[in-house]
């Protein structure tokens, strides 16, 4: 694909389009058959590749969740139920390291976090071009299969935590209290003259602070699996370079494969993490 059908630029641009649906101005709603056509669909387009393998992976996580919790058993454990509950004792033990306050609804949140990430960046080991061939066979002409790769996905789980952040800060500490710790701090006065002027600084500060967790959350995720998707990429296009090339390429995928395990797994567990530590911080009354 990548030696014959298109030059390097073609093939690598290929591969990080998504398969988009819109409303094109000229031709109407469709899917886009090319990069320029999902441009010219404008923002409410929708990158039909992420939601599905996002919905996918999701339904694959809770179903074998299910199914374990179905079939628990207090005598020997299944090989399933022994690997569901070394992740819930991870996760939890996550929580009760990094959450000080009481919460039903973090554990959960975190475990469904760090699990679902996960298998959205795992997606990022099948071969590059494996899939999208698959579905080109089918007159399917983009097929991006690594959703953390979309900023869509990644922005989306962040705001979602960024949701749960307002309203636990809002639920625990009141809107006197929220609106007080957003211009309350770092500057305090009981000069009546400096009040208005520490309190636009405090606002400042504390808004640029509070509105950095869901960027940073986004882009992190994002940037990391956005690279290492694009060093696949990059490494798949030796094997059009001839067979000793194409070996080296073999070797380096592998090597980069095996590196890019740990990558993903630390995606994801920095995602939940932060997840728990910004829900501790909403939780946290300050006096």
């Amino acid at each position: 694909m990548a030696g014959t059908e298109l030059t390097s630029a073609e093939y690598i641009k290929h591969h990080l389009t998504n398969l988009t649906f819109g409303n094109h101005p000229e031709h109407g709603w469709m899917l886009a058959h090319s990069a320029q056509e999902a441009t010219e669909m404008g923002f409410w387009a929708i990158h039909v590749d992420t939601v599905l393998w996002s919905i996918g992976l999701a339904t694959f996580f809770s179903f074998y969740f299910l199914k374990a919790a179905q079939k628990a058993t207090a005598g020997v454990p299944t090989g399933l139920q022994n690997f569901v509950e070394l992740l819930v004792d991870f996760v939890n033990d996550s929580v009760r390291g990094s959450f000080s306050g009481r919460n039903d609804l973090v554990a959960p949140l975190a475990l469904t976090i760090f699990c679902w990430v996960f298998l959205m960046n795992l997606m990022d080991l099948v071969p590059v071009d494996l899939v999208p061939w698959l579905f080109s066979l089918a007159g399917v002409h983009y097929m991006k299969i690594v959703p953390t790769t979309d900023p869509n996905t990644t922005f989306a789980l962040a705001l979602g935590v960024f949701a749960l952040i307002i309203f636990y800060s809002i639920r625990i500490k009141g809107v006197g209290g929220f609106v007080g710790e957003l211009t309350g701090m770092p500057f305090q006065t009981d000069n009546m003259l400096l009040k208005p002027f520490t309190t636009l600084v405090n606002l400042v500060l504390e808004g640029v602070n509070l509105l950095a967790k869901p960027i940073s959350l986004s882009l992190r995720l994002f940037g990391n699996m956005y690279a290492g998707e694009m060093i696949f990429i990059l490494i798949a296009l030796m094997y059009g370079g001839g067979w000793l090339i194409g070996i080296f390429g073999g070797a380096l995928q592998f090597v980069w494969a095996v590196f890019h395990i740990l990558v993903i797994t630390l995606q994801a567990f920095i995602f939940m993490t932060l997840t728990i530590v910004y829900l501790d911080m909403a939780h946290a009354e300050h006096h």
